[in-house]
């Protein structure tokens, strides 16, 4: 005798994105709830948070270059040891909604997080891509962020403000890499593929993601808005070319680990690198 889990399970579509469910209202409404509970537990919370930071970002005196936005901070200042566990804890919390987006893909019986190309079976290829694609974005993006700040739509933005202590970079390069891990499982591989089986167009798809990927950037100012929104567009297109995270994965580690541990060196150093 088969158990109701199994019949729900059943009634679930199984095709990737750009499939509508092969059944109607209760798989699609259940599908619906899942993406809305999936976003509200990690990315769509943080653009709720990002736009309140940036309403109290407009309404505070002063411009928006005037102000920081610090990416990777310190939880315990004066006790490193606290506030390293303080760092890993938080890492690895962050990942959690990833685990629920691999256990709802493995339970639809999709393969979990295989159906979206984040697996070790293209190692090679994925970073060999993930870098060109790091080498282009990185570049244009950082001259798309000092040209924001100049013009007053970007706030100065901080990519670390951690003590000298010797985890520090240990934990700068894993905060890259969960944030690189969490964005694009969660806002392409399993956005797209939710929205597709809920009957959404590419084109509409291709829009939400850039926009929520844009949205949770909001804290960083209009700058950081559209500069994102723009690199959303990029990686869901070439998602749909290569059907791989991987890749993005790998772009996004690279361009943050950059961007943080640049910083660390960098900051106070050269002229040309915003401190706040």
């Amino acid at each position: 005798m088969r158990t109701e889990a199994g019949r729900v399970a059943d009634s679930l579509p199984s095709g990737g994105a750009g499939e509508g469910p092969r059944e109607g209202g209760p798989a699609r409404g259940m599908l619906r709830s899942e993406l809305l509970l999936v976003l509200a537990l990690s990315l769509g919370a943080s653009a709720l948070s990002s736009l309140i930071s940036f309403v109290g970002s407009l309404t505070r005196p002063g411009g928006l270059k005037d102000q920081a936005a610090t990416l990777n901070g310190s939880y315990a200042p004066g006790r490193p040891w606290l506030d390293l566990a303080w760092q890993l804890f938080g890492i690895a919390t962050a990942l959690v909604p990833v685990l629920l987006v691999a256990h709802l893909l493995t339970r639809e019986g999709a393969g979990g997080l295989r159906s979206m190309g984040f697996d070790r079976t293209r190692p090679w290829p994925d970073l060999g891509r993930g870098t060109l694609i790091a080498a282009g974005i990185g570049s244009a993006g950082l001259a798309f962020y000092l040209g924001a700040r100049a013009a007053g739509f970007n706030l100065t933005v901080v990519p670390e403000s951690l003590p000298e202590v010797w985890w520090k970079f240990p934990v700068l390069i894993l905060s890259a890499i969960q944030n690189s891990v969490v964005e694009e499982v969660i806002v392409v591989g399993y956005l797209l593929r939710r929205l597709g089986q809920l009957g959404w167009t590419p084109m509409a798809a291709l829009v939400a993601s850039s926009l929520l990927r844009g949205s949770y950037h909001l804290y960083q100012g209009i700058g950081g808005f559209i500069g994102n929104a723009v690199m959303g567009v990029v990686f869901v297109l070439l998602y749909r070319r290569w059907g791989r995270v991987g890749p993005l994965v790998v772009a996004h580690a690279l361009l943050d680990i950059v961007a943080f541990v640049g910083y660390a060196l960098l900051a106070g150093k050269v002229g040309w690198l915003p401190t706040a």
